[in-house]
C-alpha cells in the first residue's frame, strides 16, 4: 500500500493549503458565527472553490469530473479542518454525489450530477432520526400509492439542509427499525408540499436543519435503485464520508496541537517557559503519538477508497473512531495547557473546540465505531 500523492494530487494539495489559509481563515468563520449565517458558510468563498474544480475532483470524468482520486481530496478536508472553513463538500459533494453515483440510474445521474459539480444544485442527506448515530434504526416510512410514494418522518441534524435544494431521504419501504433490509433512497425536492426544513443552531454555528415529511408525495422515478435494497450503497458512501471527517478532524487537531506547543513555547512562569517543565513535554509527546497514528488511519483510508479495498469498512470505522477520541483528547488537554485563557470566547481555540465536539458525533462516536470495526473483524 503506497500513501504517496500522485503529481496532481499533490498540487491539488498546495492549492488547498494556500487558498483556505488565505480566503478561509478561521476569523471568518468566527464572522459567520457573529452574524448568524444560516447557510453557515460564504456563498462567494463556495463559489471559488467550485472554479477550483474541488467539487469535480472525484467524480469519473464521464459525469463531467476530474477522476483525481480521494487521496487529493483528503487535503482539502485536512485543510479545511486547520482553518475551520465551513464548506458544503462533505453534504452535497461525498453524500449528495455519492448516493447518486453509488445508486442512481443513468437519467437521474445526468440530471444531477452537473448541478453538484458546478455548485448550480446542492444536495443534503436526510438520515439521523436521534440523538446518536444509528440509520438502522430509520423509521420515517414509504409507502406506495399508485405510479407514486409517500413519504413520512422526521429527520435531524441534516447537513447543511438549509438552502439545500434537493434532499436525499433515507426511509423504511418495508421491514423493521434495526433491520439492513427495506431502506430506501429518495431525492426530495425541498420545496415539494409536505417538506419542511428549520435549521436548528448548532454548537459550531454550522448549517444544520431537522427536517419533517408529511404526507410527500414523490413520483416513481425519486426512487434511487431498487426498493428496500440501498443500505449497502448507502453504507459504502457513509464510509467514505466518515474518512473525509476523520481527516478534517485531523487537520483541526493538529492545527491545536501545534497552537498549544507555540504557546507552550511563549508563556513564561516562574522566569522560564512553561514549555521547559517535563511533565507538560510529557503531555505532549503523548498527543503527538496519538495525532501521527491518526495520520496513518485517514490515509490507509483514502488508500482503500481509490483502490476499492474490501476492507474499507474496518479502515474508516478505524479512522473515525481515533478522529472522534482525538476530538476530545486532544482539545481538551488544549484548553488545559492553555490555562484561563484557553477557555475565552476571542480566542480562537474555542472555536476549534466546538467544531471538534461535532465531528466527534457526526456519523458515528469512538464507542460506535469501535463495535462497528470489532463487529466487522468478527469479534
Amino acid at each position: 500500500m503506497s500513501m504517496l500523492l500522485n503529481e496532481e494530487q499533490g498540487q491539488l494539495r498546495e492549492s488547498a493549503r494556500e487558498f483556505l489559509a488565505e480566503r478561509s481563515p478561521v476569523a471568518l468563520q468566527r464572522a459567520l458565527r457573529d452574524r448568524g449565517e444560516a447557510l453557515g458558510f460564504e456563498p462567494a468563498l463556495w463559489r471559488e472553490v467550485i472554479e477550483l474544480g474541488w467539487t469535480a475532483a472525484v467524480f469519473p470524468e464521464d459525469c463531467g469530473g476530474l477522476d483525481f482520486g480521494w487521496k487529493g481530496l483528503v487535503s482539502v478536508f485536512e485543510y479545511s479542518g486547520r482553518t475551520l472553513a465551513a464548506l458544503p463538500l462533505l453534504s452535497s459533494v461525498v453524500l449528495g454525489g455519492g448516493v447518486l453515483l453509488g445508486l442512481g440510474d443513468e437519467a437521474q445521474r445526468n440530471r444531477f450530477l452537473p448541478g453538484i459539480i458546478d455548485g448550480g444544485g446542492r444536495f443534503a442527506l436526510a438520515l439521523e432520526e436521534g440523538g446518536r448515530h444509528d440509520p438502522l434504526n430509520t423509521r420515517a416510512t414509504a409507502r406506495r400509492d399508485g405510479d407514486d410514494w409517500v413519504l413520512d418522518g422526521e429527520k435531524w441534524f441534516v447537513i447543511d439542509g438549509v438552502g439545500a435544494q434537493q434532499l436525499l431521504v433515507l426511509a423504511r419501504s418495508e421491514g423493521n427499525p434495526g433491520e439492513a433490509q427495506g431502506l430506501s433512497l429518495f431525492i426530495v425536492d425541498a420545496a415539494l408540499p409536505g417538506v419542511g426544513v428549520t435549521g436548528m443552531r448548532m454548537v459550531d454555528a454550522r448549517n444544520s436543519a431537522r427536517v419533517s415529511l408529511a404526507q410527500v408525495r414523490v413520483s416513481k422515478d425519486a426512487l434511487l435503485g431498487k426498493a428496500g435494497d440501498a443500505w449497502a450503497a448507502l453504507d459504502n458512501v457513509l464510509d467514505r464520508a466518515r474518512a473525509c471527517l476523520a481527516a478534517e478532524a485531523l487537520g483541526l487537531v493538529r492545527e491545536a496541537f501545534e497552537r498549544t506547543v507555540a504557546y507552550l513555547k511563549e508563556r513564561v512562569q516562574f522566569d522560564v517557559p512553561i514549555g521547559s517543565f517535563q511533565a507538560l513535554q510529557h503531555r505532549v509527546a503523548r498527543l503527538y503519538c496519538e495525532v501521527e497514528l491518526l495520520e496513518s488511519c485517514v490515509r490507509a483510508a483514502f488508500e482503500a477508497i481509490d483502490a476499492g479495498d474490501p476492507e474499507l469498512p474496518q479502515l474508516a470505522s478505524l479512522a473515525k473512531a481515533r478522529a472522534s477520541d482525538l476530538c476530545a483528547q486532544v482539545l481538551n488537554e488544549a484548553v488545559q495547557l492553555h490555562g484561563g485563557i484557553g477557555v475565552t470566547d476571542e480566542f480562537d481555540l474555542g472555536l476549534f473546540v466546538k467544531r471538534a465536539r461535532m465531528i466527534q458525533q457526526t456519523m458515528g462516536d469512538g464507542a460506535f465505531h469501535r463495535e462497528r470495526y470489532a463487529r466487522l473483524r468478527g469479534f
